[in-house]
């Protein structure tokens, strides 16, 4: 029973690490006795899990199965260990976080630097993506995103108000042409687009104006995968953008931009950590959401 247990972690570590030799590195063993470990296993299962090519390393379908159904119990294991453990001791581990840029800039790290000298046990890592992250898949601790998007089985906690948009641009931008005041009048107007992750498609501006509400897919020569480029490109007059309104209040206030089809952008329910509800118990993450919590 042993010899299986320290063999399948042997495997999962390959899988997830896609090669021998980073994963003899983070296991602390040679390389060579890796692939016996590996050999062994798939003779005793009588199953071929790896593919192994001069340059990669690749679950087979068998492999695959077994990652998908294994992996996460020994992961949860991990993690009954952890919380126990910091039952005797202070908060301690690191908390991994994947948000937007947006969220981390305005609620996450400000709320959370003050934290860390309370706890020298405890370290963050925050990562940016725009893409709906599987934080159980991916090993995060937290993701952060607006409350439509959360799952439904994941326990999650608002951490800041509601997000108003807005569509700007530099005011030279409405010099040949007149400010748009509707969706079909954008696609004549070049527009700074965002790129997502997840889908690789371009994300289409979700507008709303009373009950009525549509996506627009809008086009132009500058295209993103952060909303801070965006509105750097908005501020050189390369098109309109789609950007949180909190972020370019003061360039409008100032006159550096300017706001358009102000009662077609919505206000989109408010940012939100979540997290699974087997990682409730740990007193690091206890900690992490609480400082995060939004407190009207």
């Amino acid at each position: 029973m042993k010899e299986n247990i320290q063999d399948l972690l042997a495997f999962i570590s390959i899988a997830r690490e896609g090669s021998f030799t980073r994963a003899a590195a983070k296991l602390g063993v040679s390389q060579s006795a890796l692939s016996h470990t590996i050999r062994t296993l798939e003779a005793r299962m009588g199953l071929r899990l790896l593919t192994r090519t001069t340059r990669s390393v690749a679950p087979t379908e068998a492999g695959e199965r077994l990652l998908r159904t294994v992996a996460p119990r020994f992961d949860e294991i991990e993690a009954e260990l952890l919380a126990v453990g910091e039952l005797r001791d202070k908060p301690a581990g690191t908390i991994r976080i994947t948000a937007i840029d947006h969220a981390i800039d305005t609620y996450i790290w400000p709320r959370l630097a003050p934290v860390l000298p309370l706890y020298p046990d405890l370290k963050l890592e925050l990562v940016v993506d725009y893409g709906l992250t599987d934080i159980v898949a991916d090993r995060f601790d937290i993701g952060v995103r607006h409350g439509d998007q959360v799952e439904k089985d994941m326990i999650a906690v608002r951490i800041g108000p509601d997000v108003q948009m807005a569509i700007v641009a530099h005011p030279d931008c409405f010099a040949s042409r007149p400010a748009p005041t509707t969706p079909q009048e954008l696609l004549s107007h070049n527009c700074i687009t965002l790129r997502l992750k997840t889908s690789g498609g371009l994300y289409a501006w979700e507008l709303q104006k009373g009950k009525r509400a549509l996506q627009a897919r809008v086009e132009g020569r500058a295209t993103f995968n952060g909303v801070y480029q965006m509105i750097s490109a908005a501020l050189a007059g390369a098109g309109l953008a789609f950007v949180p309104l909190e972020l370019v209040e003061s360039h409008i206030a100032q006159g550096r931009l300017v706001s358009v089809m102000a009662d077609w952008c919505p206000a989109f329910p408010g940012l939100h950590a979540y997290y699974p509800s087997r990682r409730a118990s740990s007193r690091a993450l206890a900690v992490v959401v609480d400082a995060l919590r939004y407190r009207a």
